[in-house]
């Protein structure tokens, strides 16, 4: 009885019982691996306690699946149409989150497959490369400082089209007016514009400069934000 307990019910000559010698083996390096990738991931890098553990089990989850495939091909289409079904439902995720889950599911196929070796190997050059780049920031943009969001509020009596051009004329090199919004019973006017700034040291001479033309009213100044256009 305890013989045949780990064998398939189903079993033929397309699909043969895996022993439960590897099938702890590739478990046990399906979340060895995994944990390694989510540890290298979290190396400077904000993340989510829920992300870093579903890619620390993600290597043994996929392992899984193709292991009991095993040559099945109407098992094989059965898990595809599966994972198919399968949405996150969460904010979208970043392009960096999306290369560590595949990476993660990479590394359970090559488990699954039985290519140990080639899993690790695989799993060690990608964490090393990944670590490489957290460190020097590789593709940090490095006029990230100078790339700024301002927003301002006018009275209504004031033409903004062209009031405050001398000044961003003479601190920035590009302007572009993005957003016009009445506020205050549309008393007032809120102009939102995207600058960038020829000196940084000089963003609060600029400010001083507009605070005197919109009558000492609200000005806010922040990094522009590229997260609803990043990938």
């Amino acid at each position: 009885m305890f013989k045949n307990l780990f064998n398939g019910l189903y079993d033929s000559n397309l699909t043969t019982s895996i022993s439960i010698t590897n099938f702890l083996l590739c478990i046990c390096f399906s979340l060895i691996l995994g944990f390694v990738t989510a540890l290298v991931y979290m190396y400077r890098t904000h993340y989510t306690k829920s992300f870093v553990v579903t890619l620390a089990l993600l290597p043994a989850v996929v392992c899984i699946v193709i292991m009991m495939v095993n040559g099945n091909i109407g098992a094989g289409v059965a898990v595809a149409g599966a994972f198919s079904l399968v949405r996150f439902r969460s904010v979208p995720g970043t392009a960096k989150e999306i290369c560590a889950l595949f990476l993660a599911m990479s590394t359970g196929l090559i488990l699954g497959m039985g290519y140990l070796g080639y899993a690790s190997l695989f799993t060690l050059i990608m964490c090393i490369t990944l670590l490489l780049y957290n460190h020097f920031n590789f593709g940090f943009p490095k006029n990230l400082a100078v790339n700024k969001t301002i927003t301002i509020v006018i009275p209504e009596d004031l033409d903004y089209t062209d009031i405050f051009d001398d000044i961003f004329q003479a601190y920035t090199s590009s302007v572009e007016l993005i957003r016009v919004k009445t506020t205050n019973m549309g008393s007032l006017f809120k102009l939102t514009y995207n600058i960038t700034l020829k000196d940084i040291h000089h963003e609060k001479e600029m400010i001083d400069k507009l605070r005197c033309r919109n009558g000492n009213l609200e000005i806010t100044i922040s990094r522009q934000e590229t997260t609803i256009v990043e990938l």
